[in-house]
């Protein structure tokens, strides 16, 4: 079984220059958590849901004007079209991820394919990828360091007002 077998072909995509609040808007329509990031129709990055909580929100980005390359992961890991669905099932294990990108010989995209895709056409290995891409993995720390205080303060009941944050 190959990747054209199981894959996705009408994907909706992301240009990098719209801003992370249409990105969200699209999710939010089309019901996915993950939105290629296409330049025309080449790819040139991926946006998840956790992008534009993690890497914008939480750092203060603002969605009106935070363009999608400012948060989206560039180094993304892709698969073609007649790849063996095996080789992609080991890919998406090693690197724990739940979807991937389907790219022709220009780096154009072509769809997507999702261990949701995989187990639904009984791929072989698929239950074996869905066990080794949901271990848990070590948190990653790089982006950010943890202000002065943060890990000690108490969380107020709910309910309540934090410390410092006037009531409305």
């Amino acid at each position: 079984m190959r990747a054209g077998d199981v894959m996705t072909r009408d994907v909706v995509t992301v240009r990098p220059d719209a801003m992370i609040r249409e990105a969200a808007r699209m999710m939010n329509e089309v019901n996915v958590g993950v939105l290629p990031v296409c330049d025309g129709r080449h790819l040139v990055g991926i946006i998840t849901d956790r992008d534009i909580v993690v890497r914008s929100t939480a750092d203060g980005m603002r969605p009106d004007a935070t363009p999608v390359h400012v948060v989206m992961t560039s180094d993304v890991c892709w698969c073609r079209e007649d790849d063996p669905v095996e080789k992609i099932e080991e890919s998406m294990a090693r690197r724990q991820i739940r979807r991937m990108p389907v790219v022709d010989q220009d780096k154009r995209l072509v769809g997507m394919i999702a261990l949701g895709d995989l187990a639904t056409d009984r791929a072989p290995g698929a239950g074996d990828a869905l066990r080794r891409i949901a271990e848990p993995s070590e948190p990653d720390r790089s982006r950010g360091e943890q202000r002065q205080g943060e890990a000690d303060a108490p969380w107020p009941a709910y309910g309540e007002a934090s410390p410092g944050v006037p009531r409305p």
